[in-house]
């Protein structure tokens, strides 16, 4: 597929795809008639809605033994207890409403910037830059909610040693001599009550910590979109998901060495430096997140290609040029979040090529 107006890109399949098998799959040419209006932003992290409210002790009876005076101190202490669950629940719940807020101010400047990327705009417009630095600030928000959860993970833990301590003193009460009837009636009782608050903090640390870690995939996945999108806020139109958002699970040793494509397969992008500043971006996007689509543990071979024109010294000089256009596209490829443990870059030359290439493979 050839692209002729402000680029140059051609967008190949490649038999690399899947298994070795010699053919292009036309599902994997994007179109490229008009730009990707498609946004990664996320609904927000799905945190938890319980809440942890505590059931009040029952009120004991004092018998006049030493053993109702333990009993009677423990019951104190449980209260206590309580009411700094409560605190620790309503800091929580506080802490779910903020993420929500945050997230649907954040939601809401993002798509106001994708709307106007979709229809198309200057690039580097000021407007759109400024709204994404708004965008940034909001998202920047859920870190201090981030924090704040980390701090009230650490208070609910000293919780729960207390609420051990609790237990552990309601059972060592039971040795003690001197009691009645009575007594051991009410420590029964405390025992059960000690217990279902154990339980109560167990689950409410237990989700808190889920809270956290959906918080933390949030944060991290958001900042890669927004790399994206200044990116597309840069050349005025619209990209889509950060590439860096893909599922990704180590991949075995690859049975080729990077660069090896050359030899074996057809490049799924060609980008021919034939005028400056090829408006290559949109294409290098599709073709990229189309691929790791249908396969995500893809890596890619990005070569720079000078043709064999001129004596020696031409030679040299086309090669250098080459080696700068393809560090440009390794940045591009960077900025959309690809990471460079999934890239490796090599130079060659090539009798047939009639202009300076940057040629991507995929392995």
């Amino acid at each position: 597929l050839m692209i002729n107006n402000r680029f140059t890109a051609v967008l190949l399949g490649t038999a690399l795809l899947l298994g070795g098998c010699d053919f292009a799959d036309q599902a994997l040419l994007p179109s490229l008639s008009g730009s990707s209006a498609g946004t990664s932003f996320a609904p927000g992290p799905k945190l938890g809605t319980t809440s942890f409210t505590p059931q009040p002790p029952t009120p004991i009876t004092p018998s006049g033994t030493q053993v109702g005076d333990a009993i009677q101190i423990i019951r104190n202490n449980l209260v206590k207890l309580q009411a700094s669950i409560t605190a620790q629940n309503n800091t929580l719940q506080n802490l779910r409403a903020q993420s929500a807020a945050s997230v649907q101010a954040y939601n809401q400047t993002v798509a106001t910037i994708s709307s106007r990327l979709a229809v198309g705009t200057t690039p580097g417009n000021p407007e759109l830059v400024k709204q994404w630095k708004d965008a940034m600030a909001q998202l920047s928000q859920g870190d201090d909610i981030l924090t704040s959860m980390n701090k009230l993970s650490t208070d609910v833990a000293s919780s729960a040693s207390i609420s051990n301590f609790l237990m552990q003193s309601t059972r060592s009460t039971f040795q003690l001599s001197g009691a009645v009837d009575e007594d051991h009636a009410q420590l029964q009782l405390l025992e059960d009550e000690v217990n279902k608050t154990t339980i109560l903090i167990d689950r409410l640390l237990s989700e808190l910590t889920q809270d956290i870690n959906r918080e933390t995939f949030y944060l991290s996945d958001q900042r890669n979109y927004m790399n994206t999108l200044a990116v597309a806020v840069n050349n005025g139109e619209a990209l889509g998901a950060s590439l860096g958002s893909r599922a990704y699970a180590p991949a075995p040793a690859p049975a080729m060495a990077p660069g090896s494509g050359i030899a074996s397969g057809r490049p799924l992008v060609v980008i021919r430096f034939d005028q400056p500043n090829p408006d290559y971006t949109q294409a290098l996007y599709q073709a990229v997140s189309q691929a790791l689509a249908r396969r995500p543990n893809a890596a890619f071979d990005l070569v720079a290609v000078a043709p064999q024109t001129g004596g020696s010294a031409q030679i040299a000089l086309n090669s250098n040029i080459a080696q700068r256009d393809a560090d440009q596209v390794m940045r591009n490829l960077l900025s959309m979040g690809l990471t460079a443990d999934r890239i490796s870059m090599s130079a060659a030359t090539s009798p047939t090529a009639q202009v300076i290439e940057v040629q991507l493979y995929i392995r």
